[in-house]
């Protein structure tokens, strides 16, 4: 018998959120961990939150939504709270009910702002990487450090000179024209208007200039799990300083091994790290002074084949969580959403290596 084409929708539902949700979906497992760890941030909310006065978004759901927003690759709060609107998973994800009410995009950043300020991603990272720990995920002997270029918010015109002389341009104040040919451009004597703490940088020799920040990690070999992060301006000494702040993160005192690229092979660098009792798996250029009493053991050769893992991270994070052109501006925000940022890649490698809870 055919049924009726009936499309005037029901008053009433009688299912919950918990019922819809497949019991395996990849999410169950991430929504677990996510609450261990924002458990966790009880404190540090309390402290950012007037003990009176009108109720926010709450910080737990506010977090849960940004999770969503990075795992999603959704672009801005705008989107995010139209997909929040109609979305029945993200609806149960985040906390909310069917009759709840989504925040508006402006309320929500504007509250968004206040755990930008605060040490909330750093401490949901911890969170994570602890529960990591606790899960026999990471070896706390064997790491990999690496970093990339994130691209700035903001445009190359907006890079000008720093004493006010800009070149002759058309009448067009909105978008000028701007011929850059024969110009030097550089950071020592311009600055964008735009986000004023954004560097050009290249990433080779021969590929273009663009003004970025600089991601670096930290990778514990053993399950490339990101165990560090830090962020920072991009310079000639910007990797091999960014290495050894979290080579200094390292907790303990026992012997470890930290692997990198041929970037890092510098006899300064190499030399700080056995000054801190590092034991250095670095590539190895023709000139390097790494000889056989550091290569010739086994380890050596499965660090080289580890460190390569550190790649996954970059790529997931460039092309799932948005951070290929950040949409944040200075040092301290694109830190806050790059370390929040592997929080969440952690968790979704967790829940490939752990098995599924009953």
């Amino acid at each position: 018998m055919r049924g009726t084409d009936c499309q005037q929708s029901s008053m009433f539902s009688y299912i919950s959120a918990e019922r819809r949700v497949p019991k395996d979906h990849p999410l169950r497992a991430i929504r677990v961990m996510t609450e261990a760890a924002l458990g966790e941030l009880g404190a540090q909310f309390d402290a950012l939150y007037a003990s009176s006065g009108r109720p926010s978004i709450p910080p737990e759901k506010l977090l849960r939504a940004l999770l969503l927003q990075v795992l999603y690759t959704m672009r801005s709060e705008r989107l995010l709270m139209e997909q929040l609107d109609y979305n029945f998973l993200f609806r149960w994800f985040v906390g909310l009910s069917l009759d709840d009410p989504v925040w508006d995009a402006t309320t929500f950043s504007k509250n968004r702002e206040r755990l930008l300020k605060g040490e909330i991603a750093q401490g949901f990272f911890a969170a994570v990487v602890e529960q990591a720990r606790g899960q026999g995920l990471l070896s706390d002997e064997h790491f990999t450090v690496d970093g990339t270029l994130i691209e700035a918010w903001a445009g190359h015109k907006s890079f000008k000179r720093k004493d006010g002389v800009q070149p002759p341009h058309d009448d067009d104040p909105g978008n000028p024209s701007v011929d850059f040919h024969g110009q030097r451009l550089r950071n020592t004597t311009h600055q964008s208007t735009t986000d004023p703490e954004a560097r050009l940088a290249r990433k080779a020799a021969g590929k273009e200039a663009k003004l970025s920040y600089a991601g670096h990690v930290r990778m514990d070999n053993r399950e490339g799990l990101a165990v560090g992060a830090r962020v920072n301006q991009p310079s000639g000494r910007a990797e091999p300083e960014a290495a050894l702040e979290l080579v200094e993160e390292i907790a303990g005192w026992g012997r470890v091994t930290v692997g990198a690229d041929k970037g890092y092979d510098r006899k300064a660098f190499i030399q700080e790290l056995r000054d801190h009792q590092v034991t250095p798996h670095i590539a190895r250029k023709p000139t390097s002074i790494l000889d056989a009493r550091t290569t010739r053991h086994p380890g050596y050769a499965i660090s080289q084949k580890k460190r390569k893992r550190i790649e996954e991270i970059f790529g997931w994070l460039k092309t799932v969580a948005g951070l290929r052109k950040t949409r944040h501006r200075g040092v301290a925000r694109v830190q806050w959403m790059f370390t929040f940022a592997l929080a969440v890649y952690n968790l979704v490698r967790m829940r490939n290596l752990l098995p599924a809870p009953a």
